[in-house]
């Protein structure tokens, strides 16, 4: 534990130690500097002019406030935020249970703004060695000096001195975060309320003679006139007195009262004429040059326009700000990683919400980011504290423009190599689909003639009345339900041709696939087709048996309207079904199978290509488009819109075409 959490655990009554102090001119009244205005200057009286505050504030709050990530480098190139590092949570949101980041950093900002150096007390485990807390430590109470530990070797130790709570310690550089500002050796920073003791002091003398103008509104200040000749002992008595009852800053504006025919003849100028409130205004810009600001930082906007103030704001933070920044990353990269932690891990503050630009200039900025290829649509989302939508993460490029190093007609080669790869394989994928489309079709027409004859007995059996029979519809759709079971006939027939008629299918795709990528390894597809032809089939099964279930009880009429009506439908899907249940396998497996293919082959993209679709807007929306090959061309419940303003909502995840009945696109791989 550390001896600043003993400390505050320890106290009785008020707590007093380094996160509760009293107030430092207790602790302190022997400090300060005089200056030439006459006014001594400590580091609580410095926080009482405000221009000297404002600065600090702006400063410390403008840091503290920027988010504080630890992030991991990513191989080759990238990063991501390490959540899992114990320091993360420290950085970024409690270092220590009675502070927040913002609290501890703004704190340590103020300390090495104002005494040139902030430290604070690293607490960690001792089995472990993990950093579990970090404590700001009191400046006032706190010696840096340096040691020799060896033949030509140094060591800054920090001495800390707590008189109050009976605390006296010597830390060691690894039980400290140190947050040092500009210095002369290395060790400790420049106190700036030291160094600016005058500039201050003038700036508190100038508001002390405010204050005592509007206090007492008399203001002698001039000659004296005698009507009598005085000898030089009068004459220096008289001014004696006078200065006695006058001079200085305290006796300033007191009322005169002479006597014996003195009178006052007044020969000094007044506050306007000495210039006073320009002073004063001069005293603002010399504070904000001691700590690096522009002067609109401290309330001085006599030289702010609408013109200039974002360039004002664009200097403060790569100048003033910046440096501060870099301090504090180098200091948690120095002091609190390990050395085998720091070619892995390193802190970063993001400084974007004090350089954005308003919103015509940043929606401009994202313009040229996304036309030239280097923010994809979520990006920008991101940066607008949006969130994402699917689709948003492909990146665009001018279609004349080509990777450095490449020629022009290297570009020009490797779109007549696309065109081939699309002419091609189109070819091989129109004789593969139209080989097997025949077997899919003839399938079909097996299970159709057999839901016939199947579901045709039914109906004679329920619903048409005969001699003996009982007419039923509950019975009826019973026997409907088992007949379409997942272990019902039908499915059992349908399964049994599907399945190796779509391996087979699904195999000669593969080859034609893993030549358009140049791909030798054997890519083994029959696990993949079997789940494909059992979801398929049992997607048919369910159909076929909801329209039947909706017929018979929806029709009005008697038991014959209804049987009737399901014999029409029998007698339909005898005659359309196996043809359109050919089309849309001959388009989706031969998709759906490259994909696969091409998923082992390694590709990570594929580009969706409009086939036959000239007058189909939902073909002509999708056609070109390039998605990640684990990424939907279209979400499920995503829209695609036509010309009409029509919207083709999508009921699954499109990764690949149809994406419609008659749909005859068909997706390509990406290739350099």
């Amino acid at each position: 534990m550390g001896f600043l959490r003993s400390a505050v655990r320890a106290a009785s009554g008020p707590l007093s130690g380094l996160a509760t102090p009293e107030t430092w001119v207790e602790d302190w009244f022997s400090g300060g500097t005089a200056n030439s205005a006459g006014i001594r200057v400590d580091y609580d009286t410095a926080l009482q002019y405000s221009p000297f505050f404002a600065g600090v504030r702006v400063i410390s709050e403008d840091l503290a406030g920027l988010p504080l990530f630890l992030y991991e480098r990513l191989k080759p190139r990238g990063k991501q935020r390490a959540t899992d590092h114990p320091l993360y949570t420290l950085l970024h949101d409690q270092p220590n249970p009675m502070m927040s980041s913002v609290q501890l950093r703004e704190t340590l900002q103020g300390h090495a703004l104002m005494w040139g150096d902030g430290v604070a007390q690293v607490v960690t485990d001792k089995r472990t060695g993990v950093i579990e807390e970090i404590w700001p430590l009191r400046p006032d109470r706190l010696k840096i000096c340096v040691r020799r530990t060896g033949a030509g070797a140094f060591q800054r130790v920090y001495q800390y001195r707590d008189d109050v709570n009976g605390i006296y310690a010597t830390l060691l550089p690894d039980e400290v975060l140190h947050i040092g500002g500009l210095g002369f050796d290395g060790v400790r920073g420049y106190p700036v309320v030291e160094l600016a003791a005058n500039a201050i002091g003038l700036g508190l003398a100038t508001e002390h003679h405010g204050a005592k103008v509007f206090s007492n509104g008399s203001a002698p200040g001039g000659a004296l006139t005698h009507p009598s000749n005085l000898s030089p002992e009068a004459r220096r008595r008289m001014a004696d007195d006078w200065e006695n009852i006058h001079k200085g800053i305290d006796r300033a504006h007191r009322v005169a009262i002479l006597e014996e025919g003195v009178t006052w003849q007044q020969v000094g100028m007044p506050n306007d004429s000495a210039q006073f409130l320009e002073t004063r205004k001069l005293q603002v810009g010399e504070m904000a040059r001691w700590l690096r600001l522009p002067p609109h930082k401290v309330g001085d906007l006599d030289r702010a326009t609408f013109s200039n103030i974002e360039q004002q704001q664009i200097d403060y933070v790569t100048s003033a700000l910046n440096i501060w920044l870099v301090r504090w990353e180098q200091a948690i990269l120095t002091q609190l990683l390990l050395p085998s932690e720091r070619q892995q891990y390193y802190a970063e503050h993001l400084v974007d919400s004090l350089l954005r630009g308003d919103t015509a200039a940043r929606y401009a900025a994202y313009a040229i980011g996304r036309q030239w290829g280097w923010l994809s649509a979520n990006d920008v989302r991101d940066k607008e504290n949006e969130n994402p939508v699917a689709g948003g993460d492909d990146y665009l490029v001018p279609l004349n423009m080509v990777p450095a190093g490449r020629s022009l007609a290297g570009a020009d080669a490797v779109a007549e190599r696309r065109a081939r790869l699309i002419a091609g394989r189109h070819t091989v994928r129109e004789t593969i689909a139209e080989q097997w489309g025949k077997k899919v079709e003839a399938s079909d027409q097996d299970v159709a003639d057999l839901e016939a004859k199947k579901v045709g007995a039914l109906v004679d059996e329920h619903l048409v009345p005969g001699r003996g029979r009982t007419r039923s519809l509950a019975l009826f759709l019973a026997a409907l339900q088992a007949l379409y079971a997942d272990d019902g006939p039908i499915m059992e027939r349908l399964a049994g041709l599907w399945i190796p008629l779509m391996t087979g299918f699904a195999d000669d795709v593969a080859v034609q696939a893993a030549q358009d990528v140049s791909y030798d390894e054997p890519v083994d597809l029959s696990v993949w087709a079997r789940a494909y032809a059992l979801s398929h089939a049992s997607y048919q099964v369910s159909s076929s048996y909801g329209q039947l279930r909706t017929l018979a009880e929806t029709t009005a009429g008697t038991s014959e309207d209804i049987a009737e009506t399901i014999v029409e439908r029998l007698a339909k899907w005898q005659a359309d079904r196996p043809a359109q249940t050919a089309r849309w396998e001959s388009a989706q497996l031969p998709n759906a199978a490259a994909r696969e293919t091409w998923k082992a082959a390694g590709v990570k993209k594929i580009q969706w290509v409009a086939r036959g679709s000239a007058n189909c807007p939902y073909c002509q929306r999708l056609d070109g488009a390039v998605r990640a090959i684990e990424t939907p061309f279209v979400a499920k419940g995503d829209d695609v819109e036509g010309d009409d303003g029509q919207a083709l909502t999508a009921k699954r995840d499109t990764f690949h075409p149809p994406v419609h009945p008659g749909c005859n696109c068909e997706v390509i791989p990406v290739v350099d």
